[in-house]
């Protein structure tokens, strides 16, 4: 009753005008591009293809994990596509980007889980059209010299998303681990402090305000710079029901909470998502 409720309301809130968009899909297949914010349902879509901006899936559009809150398609995916960082980039100069945000389904398959390919398309969207770069990336199994190859093209923004609080996992992220997780971000800070870490959850699935406020302590002492947190919605009947829906004063105690426990920039809302407003808060935080 909650799930259909939100369905309904976010319908409201946040229409599609497909008319509005249709140049941008239109680039997007043009160039053979995913983005996440098709894949995903992302109630922001409009919003950010009116901008124009995106959510850049590289990698296919079939991952090999299975989150349960999670709307793309698992499988078998196939090999990566070689020309796509090129694709990418070109894309990226006719759209008029300045920031470019790139991520990708789970390729477990991969020895380095796609490591090196997300590096490739970091540097060629930089050669071709000088705009920074925002990297949302898997875990990579914790494979430190997997990081290394994205660490070592210098991302502006290095993302890795936790999604949830640690007690949630084995029912929303199986495959996935909470301390993992950690590690990435505490790595890539470690290793090259001038990329800005950020991460991001999901509220509403059944956490308390308690478990999100340690899941932000956790981030800040891995050196986390940056965190979103966003409402859950259920993307299609088969994936988990939303279990609460999180009220302004929430999102603003726990932004607060952010601010007093020293974390440069929460951006916390009901349609926050990991890059909704990506390229301004980048501006905001570098003061261009």
């Amino acid at each position: 009753m909650v799930a259909s409720m939100l369905r309904e309301e976010e319908q409201i809130k946040k229409k599609i005008d497909f008319r509005a968009i249709h140049e941008v899909k239109k680039i997007l297949r043009t160039s053979r591009l995913h983005t996440v914010c098709e894949e995903a349902k992302c109630p922001n879509i409009v919003e950010c293809f009116q901008k124009p901006t995106a959510t850049f899936l590289i990698l296919g559009d079939i991952c090999t994990r299975n989150c349960r809150f999670c709307s793309i398609k698992k499988g078998k995916p196939f090999p990566p596509d070689p020309y796509e960082p090129f694709h990418l980039a070109i894309t990226s100069k006719l759209m008029g980007l300045k920031h470019v945000v790139i991520t990708s389904v789970t390729r477990d398959d991969l020895p380095d889980g796609g490591a090196e390919h997300f590096a490739k398309s970091i540097r060629f969207v930089r050669d071709v059209t000088g705009a920074t770069v925002e990297v949302l990336t898997p875990d990579f199994k914790g494979k430190r010299d997997a990081i290394d190859k994205v660490i070592d093209a210098h991302p502006e923004i290095f993302n890795h998303n936790v999604e949830t609080v640690p007690s949630l996992y084995r029912r929303v992220r199986p495959q996935a681990d909470y301390a993992r997780s950690l590690h990435v971000l505490e790595y890539v800070k470690a290793k090259d402090p001038s990329i800005l870490t950020k991460s991001g959850l999901m509220v509403g699935l059944g956490e308390t305000l308690k478990e999100v406020k340690k899941v932000m302590v956790d981030l800040k002492n891995a050196g986390c710079d940056i965190v979103t947190i966003g409402q859950y919605f259920q993307p299609t009947r088969k994936q988990l029901p939303v279990h609460e829906l999180i009220s302004s004063e929430k999102y603003e105690e726990l932004t607060e909470f952010g601010k007093e426990i020293g974390i440069k920039y929460v951006f916390a809302g009901r349609y926050v998502r990991s890059s909704y407003n990506a390229a301004e808060i980048y501006a905001l935080l570098k003061g261009v």
